[in-house]
């Protein structure tokens, strides 16, 4: 028997509508299941933190389990090419602090950071201060560029290696002043810092949360805040464009959650409308304020373009600042 043309076409149509509801039904009834949440760096460290304060609530609030994963390795690029390469079905997320960073450092990276990730949020940003040790006298962030511009390349400052939210900090703040100034990696922000205490490097510029303890023991002196507005640790220290510096001269260390690419929308909406109250539970935001976590409210549309944005400023800052690329 031969089957006219158009009942076939009716059920190959009737087949693909089939399969479209049962994805978007899928997509409507997500979690049913465990979910995995990577964290491409060690544990312990700042991302990390965060991820699991706000990650807990989440799955309080799903009713699912969330395991959190530190899969480290290539400056956390090891993990994100996990997610990237996942099935998108909302059960593998990806947070990671530097995924800017690690596009302009690394020239090839196994995914696409723009086209196979999809940007669903801001867990909050780590503002950096910029210290320095008493002995060396500068009061002010003002102090510190009049040595940098009086003697070129003589200032030195230490970093938590290169690459690191310290590193391009640094870089973009003595862009934005105009000064030279030579760079000390180290492994980490303890050691930057120890060095600064010391006296061999002239400042430093790291996370909030690592330096506080230091500036209220008087160790450290705050020059200045990378950030828009003054902050909730620091109330007292003027800000980088209070001190006289362009908005460029603010680069501050930002907590994202990714999802892969091809996602289906309805998942990536209520996995961002989950994390969004989450963030706003009174014992989630009374942690993050003590791990020194500015909240970064944006949408996911607002979080995708502020994405590519840094990424396009990261890869303009690792050019003109010449640092090499892997």
């Amino acid at each position: 028997m031969v089957i006219p043309r158009r009942f076939l076409n009716m059920a190959v149509l009737g087949a693909c509508l089939s399969a479209i509801a049962a994805s978007n039904a899928s997509a409507l009834d997500w979690p049913t299941r465990t979910i995995t949440v990577i964290v491409p760096v060690g544990a312990g460290s700042a991302s990390d933190i965060v991820s699991r304060v706000v990650m807990e609530q989440v799955g309080r609030q799903l009713g699912q389990n969330i395991v959190v994963e530190n899969r480290t390795g290539a400056g956390g690029t090891i993990g994100a090419n996990m997610v990237a390469k996942a099935v998108p079905d909302g059960y593998t997320v990806l947070i990671y602090g530097a995924l800017a960073s690690a596009h302009a450092l690394y020239s090839k990276l196994p995914y696409d950071s723009v086209n196979d990730l999809v940007p669903v949020m801001s867990l909050g940003q780590q503002p950096l201060v910029i210290v320095g040790a008493p002995a060396k006298g500068y009061k002010t962030l003002s102090d510190l560029i009049a040595a940098g511009k009086a003697r070129p390349g003589s200032l030195n400052y230490s970093t938590s290696g290169v690459g690191s939210a310290s590193h391009f900090g640094a870089e973009r703040l003595r862009a934005a002043a105009g000064f030279e100034a030579q760079h000390i990696p180290f492994k980490g922000a303890a050691e930057a810092v120890t060095d600064v205490i010391a006296g061999r490097s002239d400042f430093s510029v790291q996370l909030t949360a690592t330096t506080v303890p230091q500036i209220r023991e008087g160790a450290l002196v705050p020059l200045a805040v990378s950030a828009h507005r003054r902050i909730a640790l620091l109330p007292d220290v003027p800000t980088t464009i209070e001190s006289g510096l362009p908005a460029e001269s603010v680069y501050a260390f930002y907590t994202g959650m990714y999802l892969p690419a091809k996602t289906p929308p309805e998942i990536v909406t209520k996995l961002h409308d989950e994390t969004a109250k989450a963030l706003q539970e009174p014992a989630v935001k009374a942690r993050l304020v003590t791990l020194g976590v500015e909240p970064l409210p944006l949408n996911q549309a607002e979080f995708a373009k502020f994405v590519r944005d840094d990424i396009e400023a990261n890869v303009a800052l690792v050019k003109a600042a010449k640092i090499p690329t892997q």
